[in-house]
């Protein structure tokens, strides 16, 4: 059996139980090595073959897994936040699947979670937004093109954006492109839960310059959107007069 393991976003504490149990009772462990946090290969016991994928490719990775369950070994393919959001496993899962491997899914604190509790933030605020948009710039994997930053920056929702750092200049023209204005909200959220976090606070038209100032070219998420400013409305659901299947708002109850 392969399981597929979202270590979280940084915080060896952060990864889930299940998640924990298994690189525990792992035989062999193949880790995004560029992004999981290493102290996590803690957990696993001091037989264990351990791989880094950041060195490998996608074939290396299938011979290493194929080679583990032949010999009837449990094998953990652990990836950062969650497996799920551009961790690169449909590809994975349709190879064992024509091999006629087993595999299941653990999921994961995903980096965009990780980064909105850095910064104290809630991406869907009554009365500013009540939907996120997660994406990515185009860099050397393309991106489709109705899914361009500008015309997801039409919507003027909370987005974070994901493997972009290196790439603010051209996000900052992108993003003005769409809703958002000079002076749209917007934080470069560095390593969340790792040590090393830091929450550069900005706008859209000093994107750019914040990571400059700061040498930030990876490793970072980019927040955007007027959930970062302080003015919303209050929650309706717990408002006194709103009546709930389990309580009795004020007004209806008179």
């Amino acid at each position: 059996m392969i399981h597929f393991v979202g270590a979280g976003p940084g915080a060896p504490d952060l990864i889930t139980l299940r998640g924990a149990e298994l690189l525990k009772k792992a035989d062999t462990v193949i880790y995004a090595g560029s992004l999981v946090n290493p102290e996590l290969l803690q957990l696993c016991k001091a037989e264990c073959a351990v791989y880094n994928s950041a060195e490998m490719t996608l074939e290396q990775v299938l011979s290493v897994m194929s080679d583990a369950e032949r010999q009837g070994e449990i094998t953990v393919r652990l990836h950062t936040g969650d497996p799920s959001v551009y961790g690169a496993i449909r590809e994975q899962m349709d190879a064992l699947e024509k091999m006629g491997i087993s595999y299941d899914i653990t999921p994961g604190v995903s980096g965009f979670c990780g980064a909105a509790a850095a910064a104290s933030a809630e991406y869907t605020l009554p009365g500013v937004s009540q939907s996120v948009i997660i994406t990515r710039m185009a860099g050397r994997t393309p991106v489709p093109e109705r899914e361009s930053i500008a015309a997801l920056a039409a919507h003027g929702t909370s987005m974070t954006v994901f493997l972009s750092a290196g790439l603010l200049e051209g996000l900052q023209k992108e993003l003005l492109k769409g809703a958002y204005h000079e002076n749209t909200p917007a934080a470069l959220v560095y390593k969340a839960t790792w040590p090393e976090e830091q929450v550069l606070r900005c706008t859209v038209g000093t994107l750019a310059e914040t990571g400059r100032n700061h040498q930030i070219r990876k490793t970072a998420l980019v927040l955007v959107g007027d959930f970062l400013h302080s003015e919303y409305e209050r929650s309706r659901l717990y408002a006194p007069d709103f009546t709930t299947e389990f309580r009795q708002g004020m007004e209806a109850s008179e």
